[in-house]
């Protein structure tokens, strides 16, 4: 097979890229700049390597994430490579990212769904997070409370509540991602809701929402009413 170089110069990604602006670019062409040697096995270019990543994972989004013992299960692709596509796809979600700073105020669910989609929404695991707030609902800070498995999350108020008295915040919300991708509240979610809201109470600490973050969309608690 012939190496990329050899190819007549307007279907090279690079000279293409620069002929005709990256936007030009196919998928497989754009991570073919990224990976920039292909598979010396079965001498594939760097574009057969990259169509065979994405043809592996089913899309970009899906690529991106991938652990590094996924991807270098592909034949072509080494750690070193491996972590320069986990590079790549963290700087886009660092680009994309539009995270609420200590101080900025919460205003509605629709700004924690902001704040956490793209660090959420591919994630493996149920990660559940408290965010604190002052008197005005300003953000004192992130916490992570735990880390479950593909389908739970064990959430007690004593981990709850230890941060917020520390911090002395006057208020809580609530949000954790549903690795299926589809946000709707389960049973268990309601109900540890309403316990942390019942502790929230007897603590003099306001329980503003638990936003449920899912593939593109989400699910507030407090605006279905159930909260």
């Amino acid at each position: 097979m012939r190496r990329i170089k050899d190819w007549p110069a307007d279907e090279r990604p690079r000279e293409k890229l620069l002929a005709q602006g990256a936007e030009t670019l196919t998928d497989a062409e754009l991570l073919a700049l990224i990976i920039r040697t292909g598979d010396s096995s079965s001498k594939n270019s760097a574009v057969d390597l990259a169509r065979s990543l994405l043809s592996r994972f089913g899309s970009l989004r899906q690529l991106s994430a991938a652990s590094i013992a996924e991807l270098t299960q592909q034949s072509g692709i080494g750690p070193a490579k491996a972590a320069e596509l986990q590079a790549l796809f963290q700087i886009a979600r660092r680009f994309s990212d539009r995270r609420l700073q200590p101080g900025q105020a919460y205003r509605s669910s629709n700004d924690a769904f902001v704040h956490f989609h793209e660090r959420l929404c591919d994630y493996r695991k149920e990660v559940f997070v408290a965010l604190l707030l002052d008197s005005k609902n300003r953000l004192i800070r992130e916490v992570q409370i735990s880390e479950g498995s593909l389908n739970a999350s064990i959430v007690h108020p004593r981990e709850v509540f230890a941060p917020v008295l520390r911090e002395s915040a006057s208020a809580v919300l609530f949000v954790h991602n549903h690795p299926s991708g589809d946000p709707t509240p389960s049973r268990e979610d309601i109900e540890i809701t309403e316990r942390l809201k019942q502790v929230g109470e007897l603590m003099g600490v306001r329980v503003l929402d638990h936003i449920i973050i899912g593939k593109g969309e989400y699910v507030s608690l407090a605006d279905r009413g159930l909260l």
